[in-house]
């Protein structure tokens, strides 16, 4: 299969052709070498499509060029050159001829270890943290096999030779063999060498870990060829797009199927078990069709659903003593803290539905084989592991018959890890016999969207004579499990007696993971009730954690660092306040404070800058890093001041970004600074760690500045001016 690409001066978007039937491998011309759906970034023109097999993630080839497969699909992250770097570190390669390779979906061959199941899934910060060490190895083994190919040759023994970047040095006579020379004759062993991790260079010796490395993504995506999932386009492909039940969990009755038959350019209507999908030569005729349709619905479990009752709801049931609890936590005797208490206390928390707001539509391209008996998927994924088996279940074939190309896609934030939206275009593609785009509208996305649960908590502190905090309950209610109760634990706090539970309830609405889960109003909770309880005994916020509150040296470390960023006891401008937050997911750990001010006649509050200090173990790549974490104080700042997803009639009642707001340009903080903390554990996750800390750090603030509490997320302007009044 031969693709071919336009030049940026003619098309922003490189457009696919040529494909041959089956699900073959893939051929790249020339002008695919800037960027390509499996090569990603400069310089790989010259990547042969041959070359040695040195274990599942390396090829070599006699020119010198190493291969290397990058398992992290790439929604602006920066895995696909993070993860092949750290391949690249352990083998000494020389990083100007290394071309990396996206994979195609197979965790047998590509997949970390997560709770004992291989799995490729970019989600929960967990790409670096969890191929780490596993990539060091693979690595380090390559390593080996050159290096015992070298010794073989030479006639010496493999432990008297060493390494520089792309070349195998005999010290002794100072004999230099490039891998590509050794690639001309090297014997790969079966099996494989075994690396002791004591075989992994010392920290001291890395060339490529935790320095600047630029990433490979980044000049495409400037110019404009990078190819997103959007952008692919196949031979005699057409396009769909989706209507769905209006009340989730509803199903289709009927249509005006003969009336959209008619129209402009349609080729088919599909029904599907939730909705009806419209195929046409062009996706303006499929949206314009779409549009035209008349259904008649079967209402599904969420029929009359109201979310803003359904939260005033979860507050009965949690003094509801039949209501059923899940218990997540237990330490110590928590009675026994409360009944001997100095000083108790006690809050309420809500938090609304949250929508992913991905910039790029969810839209998958899918080919099935004449025979039905084989597929292939081009998709900008987050697990391109479950696209592959949610397309064969769709398709009734086994997941070895399902080839994924991953795109780069724009924005993911949880929603892309499921592969739903492919399985339905597989479906399609199967229906009508031909290549289908599928392109779900942001209104059906919306709609249809699968989001943040809104929450209901209650928080009791209690506290002994020396006002120690000695007792914790925590309780949330709400749909979700446990996208609910992700972030609820105090690991930072070491509170003697603690209950941390769930209370649950089901209304059939379409859940997913968001960006750092439940910590976002979880954190948001604990950390007002804990900066509640230091103003109440005068005490400055982080001597209160660190005296009152237990907290652990690692926090400690975050909280100092983070004051001494931002000079926190220096006085602040008129009109504005700090407020600060522990933040904590996926194993990192940080502190963060953030300076806002407030329009006391528009309700609205701005952010102007924000500190945050971050333990997240090794950085691999810190330029990167801090992006990541950047990025996600700017999506926390958007849904923390301005999303709210509502639904009355078991309808969700936003539509577009008209009335879904986000956060604008003109509204960024003027000032956002992350520091890592330098420690030497291993890496843990940074994608997400930026986002837990905002809301509590924010409402802290804001009752330095009114003397009031923002209890209810978002803190959307008419809720301001409803607390201020209150």
């Amino acid at each position: 299969m031969t693709i071919n690409v336009k030049s940026p001066e003619l098309s922003r978007r490189s457009v696919l052709a040529g494909l041959s039937a089956g699900i073959g491998g893939l051929s790249f011309g020339l002008a695919i070498g800037a960027d390509g759906l499996k090569l990603i970034g400069e310089a790989q023109a010259n990547a042969p499509a041959s070359g040695q097999q040195y274990n599942n993630w390396v090829r070599i080839a006699p020119n010198g060029t190493v291969t290397i497969i990058s398992a992290g699909s790439e929604m602006g992250q920066g895995t696909s050159t993070t993860l092949p770097m750290i391949v690249a570190e352990e083998m000494d390669a020389d990083w100007s001829k290394v071309a990396i390779e996206m994979t195609w979906g197979d965790p047998k061959l590509h997949g970390y270890t997560f709770q004992n199941q291989q799995m490729m899934a970019i989600v929960g910060s967990r790409g670096t943290m969890l191929y780490f060490n596993d990539l060091r190895i693979a690595g380090a083994q390559v390593r080996k096999v050159l290096m015992q190919n070298a010794a073989e040759r030479w006639g010496v023994d493999a432990a008297s030779l060493k390494t520089e970047p792309g070349v195998v040095v005999n010290p002794a006579n100072g004999q230099r063999l490039s891998y590509g020379e050794i690639a001309s004759f090297a014997k790969i062993p079966s099996p494989l060498p075994a690396v002791d991790p004591k075989e992994l260079k010392a920290r001291k010796d890395w060339r490529l870990i935790g320095k600047g490395v630029p990433r490979r993504d980044t000049p495409s995506k400037a110019n404009g060829t990078a190819i997103y999932g959007i952008d692919v386009k196949l031979p005699g492909m057409v396009y769909a797009t989706s209507l769905h039940a209006p009340v989730h969990t509803g199903t289709l009755e009927s249509f005006n199927e003969a009336d959209i038959r008619k129209l402009p350019g349609v080729v088919a209507t599909v029904r599907l078990p939730n909705g009806v999908a419209v195929v046409a030569e062009h996706f303006e005729q499929a949206k314009a069709a779409r549009e035209a349709l008349k259904v008649t619905w079967k209402d599904g479990a969420a029929a009359g659903f109201d979310s803003a009752k359904a939260l005033d709801g979860y507050a009965k049931l949690h003094h509801d003593p039949k209501a059923q609890i899940t218990n997540l936590a237990k330490k110590g005797d928590v009675d026994a803290a409360f009944s001997g208490a100095a000083k108790k206390f006690s809050a309420e928390y809500r938090s609304d539905y949250g929508y992913h707001a991905q910039m790029e539509p969810l839209n998958a391209v899918v080919r099935v084989a004449a025979d039905g008996q084989s597929a292939e998927v081009w998709e900008g994924t987050q697990a391109a592991d479950a696209t592959r088996d949610e397309v064969a279940k769709a398709l009734g074939i086994a997941p070895d018959k399902v080839k994924v190309t991953q795109c780069y896609m724009g924005g993911g934030f949880g929603r892309r890890s499921l592969g739903d939206y492919a399985a339905e275009c597989a479906s399609i593609a199967k229906a009508v016999g031909r290549p289908v785009k599928l392109v779900w509208t942001r209104e059906e996305d919306i709609a249809h969207g699968m989001f943040r649960p809104q929450s209901f908590q209650c928080i009791e502190a209690a506290q002994d004579a020396t006002g120690k905090v000695t007792g914790w309950r925590h309780c949330v209610v709400g749909e979700g499990g446990v996208l609910l109760h992700t972030g609820i634990q105090i690991p930072y706090y070491e509170v003697p007696n603690q209950n941390i539970e769930r209370r649950g309830v089901s209304h059939g609405i379409r859940l997913k993971h968001w960006r750092a889960v439940g910590h976002v109003f979880n954190v948001m909770a604990i950390e007002s009730m804990v900066d509640e309880m230091a103003v109440e005994a005068k005490m400055d916020p982080i001597d209160f954690r660190r005296e009152r509150m237990a907290m652990i040296p690692k926090a400690r470390k975050c909280f100092e660092t983070v004051a001494q960023m931002c000079d926190w006891k220096a006085p602040r401008p008129e009109g504005r306040a700090l407020g600060l937050s522990i933040t904590e997911r996926s194993g990192s750990l940080g502190a963060g404070v953030v300076e806002i001010s407030l329009n006391r006649q528009t309700g609205k509050i701005k952010v102007h800058k924000v500190w945050v200090a971050v333990d997240g173990g090794t950085i691999v790549t810190p330029d990167p890093a801090k992006a990541n974490v950047e990025s996600a104080i700017i999506y926390g700042l958007s849904s923390i001041l301005h999303e709210r997803i509502t639904m009355k009639k078991g309808v969700v009642e936003q539509t577009n970004f008209h009335d879904y707001e986000l956060m604008r340009m003109s509204d960024l903080p003027e000032v956002m600074e992350v520091q890592f903390v330098e420690v030497d554990t291993r890496p843990t996750g940074l994608g997400e760690i930026g986002n837990p800390f905002i809301a509590g750090a924010i409402s802290n603030a804001f009752h330095r500045l009114t003397g009031k509490r923002l209890r209810h997320l978002p803190f959307t302007p008419d809720r301001v001016l409803e607390t201020l009044k209150a």
